[in-house]
């Protein structure tokens, strides 16, 4: 049984050169190479958003949902930001 399977995609034309001007470079040996590389890229990015939805996103809302006083009016959360900033730049 094969481990490949052989798709046939239509791109943009800037997609297209981009990816001929990568394997021109000596970048990547193969058009091939170059979607794979960019579909790697792509399912790494998935994973990094997924874990951080998990990790902090999720408990952030679930400790909200327990105890709503926790909230903040958006009002109270641009001045918080704003005096974030303000210490950030004054530092500088």
């Amino acid at each position: 049984m094969r481990s490949t399977q052989q798709f046939s995609i239509t791109l943009p034309n800037e997609m297209a050169e981009a990816i001929r001007a990568k394997v021109a470079a000596g970048e990547y040996a193969t058009e091939s190479e170059v979607i794979r590389d960019g579909l790697r890229t792509l399912l790494a990015r998935d994973r990094v958003v997924e874990d951080w939805l998990r990790g902090h996103v999720a408990p952030a809302y679930d400790a909200l949902m327990a105890d709503p006083e926790r909230a903040v009016t958006l009002d109270e959360l641009r001045a918080a930001l704003s005096a974030e900033h303000a210490k950030a730049t004054a530092r500088r």
